[in-house]
């Protein structure tokens, strides 16, 4: 049983793993030759990477509900949740980013010939969510109020983007997700969310007082109005009404 919860954390980076191939999987049709050509359709697939993330999240929450249930947590457990972390919620949304600034550059004049420097950007999420991960090893202090963006939550953010760009018919929100410099900002911005020391809610529960709760019922409430009324949008919208609480409700993230 004492392994069980490294199972889980396993099971993360493996949802993680298979997040990247499905990222890979743009829709591009591929042509070869120039005569009696071989035409070769790749159905795009990167809204299912978003879907592995979103399963990366959950056994990520499930391995420490393990280990304390099972009395199995160690230091090699830790160490491996954040090694986990980096891919499931770094690397995989990193290449997300890759593949819509991608995408936004062949929409425009030899926008196939952009170079790779203008692609590299969507790197810096995965160095900031390792840069994150890293620091809260060494941190006891975030156990119910956390000092910066969590890596599980800003991966979500970005996993969100593929399900809000293939289901949904809103033109300005389309071309927003198209805006390579709209891109760029949601790189920088939430990168910096992680690695800032800004004091965020811990989604955790001391008690069941309202009082102690009050912030975690509004965000709930919040999180089912957006649901109903902006279906995947509603993950961006709750993800800034979480900071906005955060902020007004400081002294209880502190």
């Amino acid at each position: 049983m004492k392994q069980l919860p490294n199972l889980f954390t396993l099971l993360n980076l493996f949802f993680g793993c298979i997040a990247i191939v499905f990222t890979l999987q743009n829709g591009i049709s591929i042509m070869y030759g120039a005569d009696g050509a071989q035409f070769v359709s790749m159905p795009e697939q990167i809204w299912m990477s978003s879907l592995f993330i979103a399963l990366a999240a959950l056994v990520d929450f499930l391995d420490g509900f393990v280990a304390r249930l099972f009395k199995a947590t160690s230091d090699k457990g830790k160490q491996l949740d954040s090694l986990a972390d980096v891919v499931s919620f770094g690397v995989a949304p990193g290449m997300i980013l890759y593949q819509f600034l991608r995408m936004s550059f062949m929409q425009q004049h030899n926008g196939v010939e952009a170079s790779w420097i203008w692609l590299a950007p969507a790197f810096i999420f995965p160095c900031a969510a390792a840069y994150r991960l890293a620091k809260f090893n060494i941190d006891s202090s975030q156990q119910y109020a956390f000092k910066g963006m969590p890596s599980p939550a800003a991966g979500l953010l970005i996993a969100s983007m593929p399900l809000i760009y293939w289901h949904t018919a809103a033109d300005t929100v389309l071309l927003l997700l198209m805006n390579k410099w709209f891109l760029y900002a949601i790189i920088l911005g939430v990168s910096y969310l992680m690695v800032c020391n800004i004091p965020l809610l811990a989604l955790k529960f001391t008690d069941f007082s309202v009082n102690s709760n009050l912030p975690k019922i509004i965000l709930l409430a919040i999180t089912i109005v957006a649901a109903v009324f902006f279906k995947w949008l509603a993950v961006p919208v709750v993800f800034i009404f979480y900071i906005i609480i955060s902020l007004i409700f400081k002294n209880k993230t502190t």
